[in-house]
């Protein structure tokens, strides 16, 4: 069986106006979600000057956002398809409004950590939602192509807009800010959903939800993304190394737990067809080539080639152009030519951008490094989306909240995956090029450097640009696995 676009001779009912209105107001919680990552960035120093939060509290202000979005996104889908992907869009809305109120105005470090876990909550119920409802919205399949397209490519966009509304909004306003133009956009969501979104939900919906899945799910999740993230941050330490036993533990027994379930929060049959099996693995090793590079290219900008953070941001969009002229012709593509073979060739053109960057040195152009970020996103990006849709599409329609969920928590895994992978690649390189004269804290980092002598500081930066060189060739490679698995779709389905 190919992955070609099933033929018209017996076409699914067609969108509407109606739909593709609904589609418009999904984007709005699915945006917001998605810079909510990113958001803080800039606006860390203001906090940390009014709040005066520890280090600690500091990094859990950051890092609380991320981990509870990621450790319920399976449960939220699941629970979408018992109670209603509508109903659990609207409760994830309000909560997500009442949040960012909470958070705008916190007077404490505590409160703050605590008004960025229930944003987590709140995207948790919004993220796997949209995915769902998109599912059910368009039955077919050149215009689902064209929705996720969409959806793919706003989710990406809003990641990369967090710092740069962040760093405009701070300009004029305090740091609340920040939260409080989430509002505006969750009241047209509560307003418009129940009008022009009818409730759908999966053939559990009578079934008792089992709590103790849940638990397990969100058990399994988070220890392994917080060690990871932590190893990568600062190497080998038994506290996350023990987190991500644990997970794995918990995963076993979330998996043996789904198995004996007559109506599971995952159902593992999904796992079973390559179409969506494929499409999660290779969700997992895009996501860890981008967001492991993206740490690099972050740097890069702003600590060796001296461009404000707000600079920087700005510049970080370029490629983004690239992505909104590559995705919507790769959709298009892929409606007359196998789907196997458009997203193989996104990933070849993504491994040759990394390609491209691995020859940058000192010396480079600018223009240089822009053009390679602009050819690996466009052609990841594509890649993605086709990605996105071939596993939207292999689920029932009764189980897209928690196939939704899967895949999204699989593109939270592989992020943070990549930062530990290439991290530890860039890290190795960075301290081999290093002269041994160096002082310790400079043959760490870049940021150890930063301060001292000029010859110690001109050494650090290029021996960072050799390890941004490695960790592309590392992305390299990601990609051109991503593209094998890819083509190997072609030959299983």
């Amino acid at each position: 069986m190919s992955l070609t676009a099933p033929p018209r001779t017996a076409p699914a009912a067609r969108a509407g106006r109606r739909e593709w209105t609904a589609l418009g107001v999904l984007m709005l919680p699915l945006l917001l979600v998605s810079m909510d990552v990113s958001v803080l960035y800039f606006a860390i120093p203001s906090i940390a000057a009014d709040l005066r939060p520890g280090a600690t509290q500091q990094l859990w202000i950051l890092d609380m956002y991320g981990f509870v979005l990621a450790g319920l996104l399976v449960t939220m889908g699941a629970l979408g398809d018992r109670v209603g992907r509508r109903k659990l869009l609207l409760f994830g809305a309000a909560l997500f409004g009442a949040a960012s109120v909470a958070a705008a105005y916190a007077h404490s470090a505590g409160a703050l950590i605590g008004a960025r876990a229930l944003l987590g909550v709140a995207g948790a119920c919004l993220m796997p939602s949209t995915l769902a409802l998109i599912r059910t919205l368009f039955q077919d399949p050149a215009q689902r192509a064209k929705a996720v397209t969409l959806w793919t490519t706003v989710m990406a966009s809003g990641i990369s807009l967090g710092p740069v509304v962040s760093g405009a909004l701070l300009e004029h306003f305090w740091w609340g800010s920040v939260f409080l133009i989430n509002l505006p956009a969750m009241v047209l969501l509560s307003a418009l959903a129940p009008v022009l979104l009818a409730e759908s939900k999966g053939d559990a919906g009578g079934a008792r939800f089992d709590v103790l899945s849940a638990g397990l799910s969100l058990g399994a999740l988070l220890p392994v993304i917080y060690g990871i993230k932590e190893l990568a941050k600062g190497g080998w330490e038994p506290v996350p190394g023990a987190g991500i036993a644990l997970g794995v533990l918990l995963g076993a027994v979330f998996v043996r737990r789904q198995a004996r379930l007559d109506h599971p929060v995952v159902d593992l049959r999904l796992f079973r067809t390559p179409a969506y099996g494929g499409s999660l693995l290779v969700n997992l090793l895009a996501m860890a080539a981008t967001v492991g590079f993206a740490v690099f290219l972050t740097q890069y900008l702003q600590s060796v080639l001296g461009q404000s953070p707000l600079e920087a941001a700005l510049w970080s969009l370029v490629p983004a152009g690239g992505v909104m002229v590559a995705a919507p012709l790769a959709a298009a593509l892929a409606q007359r030519v196998d789907r196997a073979y458009v997203m193989g060739g996104g990933f070849l053109v993504s491994a040759g951008g990394f390609g491209w960057l691995v020859t940058v040195d000192r010396a480079t152009p600018f223009w240089v490094v822009l053009v390679g970020s602009a050819v690996y996103a466009a052609g990841l990006v594509s890649a993605m989306t086709l990605a996105n849709e071939l596993a939207l599409g292999a689920a029932p329609p009764e189980r897209a909240g928690a196939a939704a969920a899967v895949l999204e928590s699989g593109s939270e895994l592989g992020g943070a995956l990549g930062m530990a992978v290439l991290g530890s690649v860039g890290a190795a390189v960075y301290t081999a090029a290093m002269p041994s004269s160096a002082p310790a804290a400079a043959r760490e980092t870049l940021g150890g450097a930063l301060g001292g002598a000029p010859g110690v500081v001109e050494a650090a930066r290029s021996a960072f640009v050799e390890a941004m060189s490695g960790a592309a060739l590392g992305a390299c490679v990601l990609m051109l696995l991503a593209a094998g698995v890819a083509l190997l779709l072609r030959r299983r389905t």
